[in-house]
Parts: structure tokens; sequence; C-alpha cells
């Protein structure tokens, strides 16, 4: 996650993202209404207020290992020519520094995600860390590419499963993974959302 996402969220609080005229009798453009959008997704992958509370309950179990899940997911990009290259410097060394801000962006994401909100705030927040990686080029890695988008929300899914089994009883641990699991498929909708051609829903 990217730093540069707090500017791109403060950009869009005092501007909304409109959409064409053209939509506006056929439909609407979910950045024009993020929160409706965010809630729509909820009610699609079947996140509920359960699931929300399930989420806020187990929260302290992942943010206890905040540090350990963010060190590891940058550790597992490093190894890959394909992802590190958006974490390295121009000698083609890994930047400390650059790493340092992505975990620390990480590890906020982490903390707004286990309060499991669906608020104006939270919704264009989510928006701005995804345009972020659509539309910023990161160092000599460019812009990343949806599917590693894709991949980091799956490795971060796989990791909080594995803790969760390790932390809670296996009735526990199956439920919190379920509900962080539907969580995180509405979020990855909403990073998605820079790399796809608007569309009127």
């Amino acid at each position: 996650m990217d730093t540069a996402a707090d500017a791109s969220w403060r950009r869009l609080r005092r501007r909304r993202v409109v959409g064409h005229a053209a939509h506006a009798v056929s439909g609407w453009l979910p950045a024009t209404d993020m929160p409706r959008y965010v809630r729509e997704l909820c009610d699609f992958v079947g996140f509920g207020e359960s699931d929300a509370a399930t989420v806020r309950a187990s929260a302290p179990v992942v943010l206890e290992r905040e540090a350990e899940l963010t060190t590891a997911l940058y550790d597992h990009f490093l190894k890959f020519p394909e992802s590190a290259r958006f974490f390295l410097g121009a000698d083609g060394a890994p930047d400390a520094a650059r790493i340092e801000r992505r975990k620390h962006s990480l590890a906020r994401w982490l903390r707004e995600t286990a309060q499991a909100a669906v608020t104006h705030e939270s919704s264009y927040y989510l928006l701005a860390v995804g345009l972020s990686h659509s539309h910023r080029a990161t160092g000599p890695g460019g812009v990343v590419p949806a599917h590693l988008v894709v991949n980091a929300i799956g490795l971060a899914q796989t990791a909080l499963a594995h803790l969760f089994a390790a932390a809670l009883p296996p009735a526990r641990a199956l439920e919190a993974s379920v509900a962080w699991n539907k969580l995180l498929l509405v979020h990855l909708n909403v990073f998605l959302l820079g790399y796809l051609p608007p569309a009127p829903r």
C-alpha cells in the first residue's frame, strides 16, 4: 500500500469524482457514490453485520501481529523479480526507505480494515488506495499491474487464515477467516476500479 493514498484521499475529499453527463440518466458511476457501491458489494458477497462484528472481534489477533504480517508480505514481494521491481532503488538494490513507507501504509490499511466500517471516508479511502496503485508509477517498476493487486489480496487472505488457525479455536478461526475473506474481496473490487473503464451501474 502506498503513502500516496493519503494524498489521493485528501484530494478526493475536496473534489468528488463525477461521471460523464451522458451517464446521468442511464445510471451512476461507482466513484460518484462509493458508500453505495461498497454496500452493494457487501450485499453481493454476503458480508453482513454478523461478519462485521466477527472482523472487529478478531481484529486484536491481526493487529498484534501487524509488523510480522507486513514484513512477511514485502519479503515475499522481494523474492520475485516481477513484484520486487517496484521496491528497488536506482542501483537495483531494495529501497529500504520506500519499503518502510509501504509497510506503514499497509499497516494503516489493516487497521482501517479491522474496523469493518462502511462510511463515506472509509469508502473513498479504499478508492484512493486503489488509484495510488493503478495511476501512479512506482520507481523503476512503473504502474502496478492489476494481477499483482489480486495476488497481494490473495496472499493477505492466506496469511490471515494461518494466523487465525494458530491463535483461535477451530470454529472461531473458520468464522474469522470467512468474514475477513468476504471483506477483502470487497476491497479488491474497489482497488480494481482504477484498472477498468468506467461503467454506469
